[in-house]
């Protein structure tokens, strides 16, 4: 009976652990994922304008911020970085919409 339930505690451990690791690769996996996109999406055609360049590399570069905040928030535990994960969401959200509307009223000059 002892034996029994040693191996049935073993098993539950494995399990639990398994379980766990998954959990950390997934979460890694989706903050490389997030990662990778932003880089990608970052690579854009140089204007002349640095201001212009400027917002469009930093646009993607703040939704990979939130991206890689939102794959804190599913699979980490730590309440204090969940937290910062939140206000990092909020700020970059708030600025992504701030950087869009600046492009609005500053279009491109097209020659005539």
């Amino acid at each position: 009976m002892k034996n029994i339930l040693l191996l049935a505690l073993s098993v539950f451990v494995f399990a639990a652990v398994a379980a766990h690791a998954q959990d950390e690769d997934a979460g890694t996996m989706a903050l490389h994922m997030a990662h990778h996109k932003m880089m990608k999406d970052m690579k854009t055609e140089d204007t002349g304008d640095l201001d212009r360049d400027f917002i469009l590399m930093m646009i993607p570069h703040h939704q990979g911020a939130i991206d890689m905040a939102k794959a804190q928030l599913e699979f980490g535990t730590d309440p204090g970085i969940r937290k910062l994960s939140e206000d990092i969401i909020t700020a970059q959200e708030k600025e992504i919409v701030l950087m869009k509307a600046w492009l609005d009223a500053h279009p491109i000059e097209t020659a005539k």
